[in-house]
């Protein structure tokens, strides 16, 4: 019997042959990632969204992965594909246009309320500050943070684009460092990830904590509830409006002169 092949070895094959027999048995071997990325997004969205539709999204993000990966580097595949496979899965999701305008308009208003109110008390408003700017009731903007909480997943996915002509995006899981980028493509990344991270530290505590385990340690919002002691609608909820507020405080600081 021929022994099996070690997954380097197959890396290996695979990048300097190109082989389908060792792409094939890549994708196999990393199947599970796609799974796992589709239950973390689909546990934001509604019972409507058949999760084995939010597996084959993500097989093209995997796949994508496979294909532009440089294990030279001496990144963990893992952790770049979980980005790929997520942004995969969003993108068809964004395609297909199934959140309401109605629901989108609502996110951008809260999004503006925490930017002017911000802006005006130079500390993060709090949840009776923000439903009185809205007119409304803190009972009724917490409703408003479930109806979002789509866009609240996905919101960092696109949180800012950078570059010259604004092409590239950089999100919470693009902040590990990238040392293989040329020098200026570096200098703007940098500066766009201190910018995200400033934004995320200025955040009160538990919404940094949210968004820290399910970012940063791929945690569930189930997981992260059980950690918190709290539900997990409440975790989508408080992650909805970290989300919000980092937005709002990233629009502050691109229209603040330079």
């Amino acid at each position: 019997m021929e022994p099996a092949t070690g997954v380097p070895e197959l890396w290996q094959e695979y990048k300097t042959a190109s082989t389908q027999e060792a792409r094939n048995r890549l994708v196999l071997q990393y199947s599970p990632l796609v799974k796992y990325v589709a239950g973390r997004v689909g546990s934001g969205l509604p019972h409507c969204v058949e999760q084995a539709d939010l597996v084959s999204y993500g097989m093209f993000g995997l796949i994508d992965a496979i294909d532009k990966f440089e294990p030279d580097r001496g990144y963990k595949f893992e952790t770049y594909a979980i980005t790929r496979i997520r942004g995969a899965i969003i993108d068809e999701l964004r395609s297909i246009d199934w959140v309401p305008r109605s629901v989108r308009a609502k996110a951008r208003a809260v999004e503006n309320a925490y930017a002017k109110l911000e802006n005006d008390l130079l500390r993060t408003p709090s949840d009776a500050e923000v439903a009185e700017a809205m007119g409304t009731t803190e009972e009724d903007l917490q409703a408003l943070y479930a109806k979002i909480s789509f866009l609240g997943i996905v919101a960092l996915e696109e949180t800012l684009s950078v570059g010259p002509d604004r092409a590239d995006s950089v999100t919470v899981a693009d902040t590990i460092p990238d040392s293989g980028v040329g020098p200026v493509a570096a200098f703007e990344q940098g500066e766009t990830r201190r910018t995200l991270v400033a934004a995320i530290n200025r955040l009160p505590e538990r919404e940094k904590v949210v968004l820290a385990l399910y970012y940063y340690e791929n945690l569930t919002l189930r997981q992260i509830g059980q950690i918190l002691g709290i539900t997990e609608s409440r975790v989508c909820q408080i992650h909805t409006k970290a989300v919000l507020q980092v937005r709002s405080k990233l629009g502050q600081s691109e229209r603040e002169p330079a």
